[in-house]
């Protein structure tokens, strides 16, 4: 079985590479990067392509399946070459897929693709996948989905199968993740669950997490088993500011939406941090998944809880812990985190997680 892997070097790619190693039933992987890694993994041919302009179909000639993970969160004050890569770029992606007569196709979406939804009950994959009209990054999630739409009605003997995760952490992502959703002014001394005294405590701030080897676990099922439709993933516990205080240690203080939002988008027009005051809209807005049917059709269980991804997260980020791949590498954002402030924070450049 031949297996291709679009955006094989981030912190999921890199967790279905783990997940794969054991697989014998898959004999070739084509790992497909705009900055290949080398990994030792004699099944594990590294191919440098951007999914935005290069020839896609020659790679996935003789694949039996395609999993597209390639996406941009940074740089987000560049919508055009956001939606360049998330949208124009996973069109190229599936009508290579289809035209290569690739058998099936398993696609990154996330619980970013919802529209806003119920906080005190978990919803299945039939909630509307509308997104967050004020992040990119849930309108990009939503639009690419529409895509699948027309993939599915017209080449019915594709298995099209989408993951809808809920945030993904592991220790090896750490610098990456405080690179994409932090920036460089954070320092890693102060990423201490000691020294964080209070966790806000919001109506509605209450999401969902999952560890990033579990993931890599629920792609190789998807692309091991006859399934179809889409598919919710996250671990227990749902994440919120009770679980937070008591995983810290800290108090708890009341703070309004509106002030969160403010807080957040007064710093990124200030080029203080890189993410958009979206993203705390989307943590408000998105319904807390139900993940019943990727555990009984699917067969995925996760062997760590959301708080034991998250604590793992953190201890990384405080360690400055990194992996030898160009998203996940300590020496992408420079000495000194030099090359993320040249960036202008969230201005330019940016990886594919």
């Amino acid at each position: 079985m031949k297996l291709v892997i679009v955006g094989a070097t981030g912190n999921v790619g890199t967790s279905l590479l783990a997940a794969l190693r054991e697989e014998t039933a898959i004999e070739e992987i084509v790992a497909i990067a705009r900055r290949p890694a080398e990994l030792a993994d004699a099944r594990t041919r590294f191919v440098a392509a951007d999914i935005t302009h290069d020839d896609l179909v020659e790679h996935f000639r003789g694949a039996d399946a395609v999993v597209h993970l390639a996406w941009l969160i940074q740089p987000s004050r560049d919508d055009r070459t956001l939606h360049a890569v998330n949208v124009d770029g996973s069109r190229r992606v599936f009508e290579a897929a289809a035209e290569a007569h690739v058998r099936a196709l398993v696609y990154a979406s996330s619980v970013g693709v919802y529209a806003p939804g119920p906080k005190d009950r978990a919803v299945d994959e039939s909630w509307p996948a509308t997104g967050i009209q004020s992040l990119f990054y849930s309108r990009h999630k939503a639009e690419t989905e529409r895509l699948l739409d027309i993939l599915e009605r017209e080449h019915p003997r594709l298995r099209i199968v989408r993951l809808r995760p809920a945030l993904i952490f592991k220790r090896e992502a750490a610098t990456e993740i405080r690179r994409l959703f932090v920036g460089p002014l954070l320092p890693s001394a102060l990423v201490r669950r000691e020294l964080i005294p209070a966790v806000p405590d919001a109506p509605r701030l209450r999401v969902q997490g999952v560890h990033s080897l579990d993931i890599g676990e629920a792609y190789r099922l998807a692309v091991m088993r006859d399934v179809r439709g889409a598919f919710n993933v996250a671990a227990e516990p749902v994440i919120d500011a009770e679980v937070l205080s008591e995983l810290l240690h800290a108090r708890r203080v009341p703070v309004r939406p509106r002030f969160l939002r403010a807080a957040a988008d007064v710093s990124w027009r200030l080029h203080l941090q890189p993410s958009p005051a979206g993203w705390v809209d989307l943590a408000l807005s998105v319904p807390v998944m139900d993940s019943t049917r990727a555990r009984t059709e699917l067969g995925w269980q996760p062997r760590f809880t959301a708080t034991e991804a998250l604590t793992e997260l953190l201890d990384g980020m405080r360690e400055n812990a990194d992996f030898p791949t160009p998203p996940l590498a300590g020496g992408t954002g420079g000495p000194a985190r030099v090359k993320e402030l040249l960036t202008g924070v969230g201005a330019r450049g940016g990886t594919a997680p």
